[in-house]
């Protein structure tokens, strides 16, 4: 099964619930989050909002497919300025009735995930206020954009003393596409300029990714 990221402009988000609905996808979640767009690039592309809409769900790969499929087609990804699709492989769910939930009480065979070796998932977990210095870094390493959704932490003091590190409770989760080839070099550009040692506090990680729509200005169907 695989996590579909759909990252979207708001007025989409309805719209992309319904289409999840349409393959009774039964995890579906939506958070609010912002673009991390140039202006000269928003201006490009005619886009007036940095507003972004994030939609989880969990699908198989039949239904994946089918969903990246009619995203295409209904809110078009791909189309650059309407958003970015990603899939990214779940190696294991707790539980039989939750599998069977996730499905739709459809069954489900054992299987290795087809990852797409082109692409990769990054985030980056800031402090509050960072993204710009995060992407900053990232862009100079040839990130082209990212979208950041806010949280807050959950470390205990003792954490804080223990790394000697300023643990702020407020976060921003900044998920960045990558090409495979630039990876490395995004995340280590991240980590000089904002890393665990800087105000930013920046912690980095990729995951593999089944499928990405939308990163690229031609995508191939």
């Amino acid at each position: 099964m695989n996590y579909i990221i759909s990252i979207i402009n708001p007025d989409s988000t309805k719209k992309t619930a319904e289409l999840c609905k349409e393959l009774s996808l039964t995890l579906t979640v939506a958070a609010h989050a912002k673009g991390t767009a140039i202006k000269s690039m928003l201006d490009l592309l005619g886009i007036e909002s940095t507003e972004r809409s994030v939609v989880f769900t969990v699908a198989n790969d039949e239904k994946t497919e089918t969903l990246i499929k009619n995203l295409k087609r209904k809110i078009h990804i791909g189309v650059p300025g309407h958003g970015i699709v990603i899939s990214v492989p779940i190696k294991s769910v707790g539980g039989g009735k939750t599998l069977s939930y996730l499905n739709g009480n459809e069954p489900i065979e054992k299987h290795i995930p087809k990852i797409n070796p082109s692409y990769e998932l990054i985030t980056v977990i800031s402090n509050e206020g960072s993204t710009d210095i995060v992407m900053n870094a990232a862009r100079a390493a040839g990130a082209r954009g990212g979208t950041v959704i806010h949280g807050k932490g959950t470390q205990d003091n003792e954490t804080a003393k223990f790394y000697n590190v300023s643990i702020a409770s407020e976060k921003e989760i900044i998920l960045i596409v990558s090409t495979a080839e630039q990876k490395a070099e995004i995340m280590k550009s991240i980590l000089q300029s904002a890393g665990p040692a800087t105000k930013a506090g920046s912690i980095a990680f990729s995951v593999p990714v089944t499928d990405v729509a939308g990163f690229g200005f031609f995508d191939e169907d």
